[in-house]
């Protein structure tokens, strides 16, 4: 008898950011989920006939409960210090809604939950942006989330709305950094954001139990098809 694969369910956290936006992409293009949801502050211009776009106050979280009851939850949530204003806008954004985001999934026993964080996530760094990222994975670690994947990606490369110098430069520099960039300097090399949506996705289909934490070289492996999933 032929066995005919459960589609899933998946909610997206973040599909205005570099990352999300790919994903986004690869979620609507791709028939392993049958249907997508989306947390937003402000509608999207996407339309499509398994897209959901739920409008949020992501203050009140649990206010929209109700929609983790999916299979997968992907959260690519983040800012920049510049663009929130101040550190404590940024924690808001970068801390307190992902662990909200999470504890929501606890509640409805979510299957796999996958987020970016940053390489050098450290909660005991001397740098802010990397303690946070770290203080982040710190909470995940000790939830109860049976599947959990963590992205450290590099710099990320693409097209975003806002200038940022250093992705311009990265983006110049890029094909000298990757002769360059070898070895166990693989891990620093700059990596486009949709090569990170993709291996999130990828991930995303596996049956691994746990946690799993994926450096810059490895999401890119995955991205490629060359990743030991083990």
């Amino acid at each position: 008898m032929m066995t005919i694969e459960k589609k899933k369910s998946a909610l997206l956290v973040g599909a205005t950011g570099l990352v999300g936006g790919e994903l986004l992409t690869i979620l609507l293009e791709q028939d392993r989920y049958e249907s997508v949801k989306v947390f937003t502050r402000k509608p999207l211009k996407v339309n499509h006939p398994k897209l959901k776009q739920i409008i949020v106050d992501f203050d009140n979280l649990h206010q929209y409960k109700e929609h983790l009851n999916v299979n997968d939850v992907y959260c690519c949530l983040g800012t920049t210090i510049k663009k929130a204003g101040s550190q404590a806008a940024f924690r808001k954004v970068d801390y307190e809604y992902p662990i909200g985001l999470v504890k929501l999934a606890e509640e409805y026993t979510v299957e796999k939950f996958l987020i970016i964080t940053a390489m050098g996530a450290d909660k005991s760094s001397k740098v802010f942006y990397n303690r946070v990222k770290g203080e982040v994975e710190g909470k995940l670690r000790n939830s109860a989330i049976r599947n959990l994947h963590i992205f450290r990606p590099s710099l990320l490369l693409g097209e975003r709305e806002e200038f940022r110098f250093g992705e311009k430069l990265a983006i110049i520099l890029s094909p000298i950094l990757s002769l360059a960039m070898v070895g166990s300097l693989r891990k620093y090399k700059p990596i486009q954001a949709r090569n990170v949506a993709k291996a999130m996705f990828l991930s995303g289909q596996t049956q691994r139990t746990g946690l799993f934490i994926y450096s810059s070289n490895e999401i890119q492996d995955i991205s490629d098809g060359k990743y030991s999933w083990k």
